[in-house]
């Protein structure tokens, strides 16, 4: 007998997906709300960007944010840090009361307000990309520098950068002063100081001020002469500085001469001129008290036999210094060939300085030496003579006074031609107003625009992050607003999805019910 077993098949398909909370997004839905807001986007941003400018604008017109003017220096010594005198150059001395009071004094501003405008100004400068490219490359050689270059990296790293351009900072608010004002203040200072650089620095005032401060009538003849004698070698020496200084051979268009004109024609007054006076007192024993005038001989001998002394030890003190002086050394080794290593003695400032100052001593003894003899002859020959006669006197007043009109216009030709020299080649750009403050309201736009740029990218930003956000939701909405229809669909689906199921369920039982038959079937012949 067969027994019948029974075989059960269940599937079970269940959806775990809930549409309840389905979100849909579109990027095309976006990209048709950014299109559709273009326009609008585009006049706010605009709208923003005008107002924002606007309110740096107002701000940049009304705040009293300092002025500022950029000058330069050029002249030979700035790029070692010194002014046209060898000494530290100082920006600071823009600051000086003398510039600040002739600044106040051309606005037809108030004196009291010196002290307020000095601590209101300000200064600093950029150390320009070259320049730090090369210290930067220095110390990089430093850092690799063996033991017998490091002489050598030493007197590169010796080097160092001064700044020739500075931007000057002017807090007119603080000095009491409104915006125009302070500009045009600033400027006209710019402009005073220029002229003070020139004056400091063209020493033709100087020049001027040594040569006519005394009044030669209140002396006696023989030390009028000497006075004109110091005057035109004074004169002398300060042409013949500028001549061995001026490599254009300088011809000036104000006086029509070169320094070394100007430089014979102080050599003529003194050879022709003086002299003949200087022998014509000494012959014919001119004097106004002559028991003085041997008084003032005498003192003149003993203060230049003290100079000559003086310079003499100094000549023998700088003369040993030379002797023992060691110039400096650099070390140059070999390939590996030998062991031997070669020094070679190299140019060094200090040991040219003691040379310069040797010929400059020798230079003083010699003169010294020479006025000795020549007071000592006057000396004795007015010892020896009486005095002169009343025409005599007078002779020489009158060729004194002649000297004086000559001497007077060399004075004046050499600083004529000093200053034409200096202003338009030793200096013509050696002090320049490159920027100048300004009060113009296209400078003011210019500064509201600077001022402004950070202001309007970050408004710009916001309003482009708000364009995309309103994009962005519109479009979510528009989508979202389809949303119960497609789920009514997606229903019925699921009902075709739950009919094919059951099919297929129906199918399958009846496929096994056959193949469990069939099975049977099998057993039982088998049987």
């Amino acid at each position: 007998m067969a027994k019948n077993n029974e075989r059960n098949l269940n599937v079970t398909i269940k959806n775990q997906e809930d549409n309840k909370d389905e979100v849909i997004i579109s990027i095309s839905a976006i990209m048709k709300n950014l299109k559709k807001y273009l326009a609008i986007w585009i006049v706010i941003a605009i709208i923003a960007g005008l107002l924002t400018f606007s309110l740096s604008a107002i701000k940049s017109f009304t705040a009293k944010t300092p002025a500022k003017a950029l000058v330069s220096f050029t002249y030979s010594g700035i790029e070692q840090g010194l002014d046209p005198k060898g000494r530290k150059f100082e920006i600071e001395s823009m600051k000086n009361p003398k510039v600040i009071e002739k600044a106040l004094t051309e606005k037809g501003l108030d004196l009291k307000k010196i002290e307020d405008i000095r601590t209101s100004l300000s200064f600093d400068y950029k150390i320009p990309q070259e320049a730090y490219d090369q210290l930067t490359a220095y110390n990089s050689v430093m850092d690799k520098a063996t033991s017998g270059s490091l002489s050598a990296a030493q007197a590169m790293l010796d080097t160092k950068y001064y700044p020739t351009q500075f931007t000057v900072h002017f807090d007119f608010g603080k000095a009491g002063f409104d915006r125009q004002t302070g500009v045009d203040f600033l400027n006209t200072l710019l402009k005073c100081y220029g002229d003070y650089f020139y004056e400091e620095y063209g020493f033709n005032e100087p020049l001027g001020t040594a040569v006519k401060a005394a009044d030669y009538n209140n002396y006696d003849y023989a030390q009028q002469v000497d006075l004109f004698r110091n005057s035109l070698r004074t004169v002398k020496t300060y042409l013949d500085n500028l001549a061995k200084d001026d490599t254009t051979t300088f011809r000036s268009s104000a006086t029509g001469y070169t320094f070394s004109d100007l430089s014979d024609y102080a050599k003529t007054i003194t050879g022709i001129d003086l002299d003949r006076i200087s022998s014509y007192i000494t012959v014919n024993n001119v004097t106004k008290d002559k028991d003085s005038t041997l008084a003032y001989y005498n003192y003149r001998i003993e203060n230049l036999k003290r100079d000559k002394d003086e310079y003499a030890d100094r000549l023998a003190a700088i003369e040993s210094s030379i002797a023992s002086y060691e110039k400096d050394v650099v070390q140059v080794f070999g390939n590996g060939i030998d062991d031997t290593e070669k020094k070679q003695t190299v140019h060094s400032e200090q040991y040219d300085t003691l040379f310069k100052q040797k010929t400059s001593v020798e230079t003083s003894l010699a003169q010294t030496k020479q006025d000795i003899d020549f007071y000592t002859s006057r000396r004795d020959a007015l010892q020896n003579n009486k005095a002169s006669s009343k025409a005599n006197v007078d002779k020489v007043e009158a060729d004194i006074a002649d000297l004086s009109k000559k001497v007077e216009k060399l004075v004046d030709l050499t600083e004529q031609t000093a200053s034409d020299y200096y202003e338009n080649v030793q200096f013509a750009n050696a002090y320049n107003i490159l920027v100048p403050a300004t009060k113009s309201v296209g400078a003011g736009l210019s500064q509201a625009a600077s001022d402004s740029v950070k202001a309007i990218v970050i408004v710009e930003l916001l309003i482009f992050v708000v364009y995309l956000a309103v994009a962005f939701i519109a479009a979510l909405k528009s989508e979202n607003s389809k949303k119960p229809v497609k789920a009514g669909a997606d229903d019925d689906d699921d009902d075709d999805e739950d009919i094919d199921l059951e099919e297929l369920v129906d199918v399958i039982e009846e496929e096994a019910e056959k193949a469990e038959k069939q099975t049977n079937v099998k057993k039982n012949k088998k049987k």
